[in-house]
């Protein structure tokens, strides 16, 4: 079980997008990058290719950042958690967050 998953809402860490916040669209490597929403933009130049109907031109696109850049958002302490597991009473195992430990999956 992964502590960040796609679609959960995070913040970074570090870098140049340091405190900008996004949703995990993709996390790739064996859990060990992870492209987020908005973060991380890179300028790629695209040589049109007419066969494959893809246009030319300049391309905005996410790049991968490293999953110990990014930290789960907790929004009752309106910032970056960390995360842990637990085992509840039937036996499922959830994410929780350290600070306060709230469940984050349900």
């Amino acid at each position: 079980m992964r502590k960040i998953r796609k679609g959960d809402d995070v913040v970074v860490l570090a870098g140049k997008d340091k405190g900008k916040r996004g949703i995990v669209l993709r996390v790739i490597e064996d859990g060990r990058r992870v492209i987020v929403e908005n973060v991380n933009m890179v300028k790629k130049h695209q040589k049109p290719n007419p066969q494959r109907g893809i246009a030319g031109g300049i391309l905005e696109k996410e790049m991968p950042l490293a999953i110990s850049n990014v930290a789960l958002y907790n929004p009752t302490k309106e910032g970056p958690d960390r995360v842990g597991f637990k085992i509840l009473e039937d036996g499922r195992k959830v994410r929780v967050f350290k600070s306060n430990g709230e469940v984050v999956d349900v």
